[in-house]
């Protein structure tokens, strides 16, 4: 069984997140042990263009990374990533799991995305779109996909 952790900077503060999250992580655990792991999210400068904007994404990447289990296999949520479909991600997820990686980390940072450090240890870079998203609603959109990913896998239908 896949032990999935989606490692979030910062807490989900909305009550449609919150609830739709909770459906998701709800529906996932018959195909996975999931978790959700948060940091704390830094205080953004005024000008988060500025250095004091990438100081507060070291720190949360350090904080991401400290929190990361030893060998497993991560995926950070970047809008530079590749992008695939729903098919040929539930094609890796299945590939992972063949070849014995069946702990996956998902990173998803904040407001200014993820540092350096945190892209460089990722095994894989995942872009949704081309667009920018909210990293709160990026956390719900991710589980809605991990729920997809497994419906494809295992031939089981997903539109009602």
């Amino acid at each position: 069984m896949f032990h999935i952790t989606v490692l979030a900077v910062g807490r989900l503060k909305e009550k449609y997140l919150t609830e739709g999250a909770a459906e998701y992580l709800k529906r996932l655990s018959a195909y996975a042990k999931i978790s959700v792991v948060e940091v704390e999210d830094g205080s953004l400068p005024e000008n988060p263009a500025a250095a004091g904007g990438e100081k507060v994404k070291e720190k949360e990447g350090e904080r991401l990374l400290g929190r990361l289990r030893p060998g497993t296999f991560l995926i950070a949520l970047d809008v530079r990533g590749k992008m695939h479909s729903s098919e040929e991600m539930a094609e890796i997820l299945n590939r992972l799991a063949l070849s014995g990686r069946s702990d996956i980390t998902f990173a998803i940072g904040g407001a200014l995305g993820l540092s350096e450090k945190v892209l460089e240890r990722a095994a894989m870079r995942l872009s949704f779109s081309r667009m920018t998203f909210p990293h709160q609603l990026v956390r719900l959109i991710l589980l809605e996909q991990l729920y997809r990913w497994f419906k494809i896998a295992r031939g089981e239908p997903y539109h009602y």
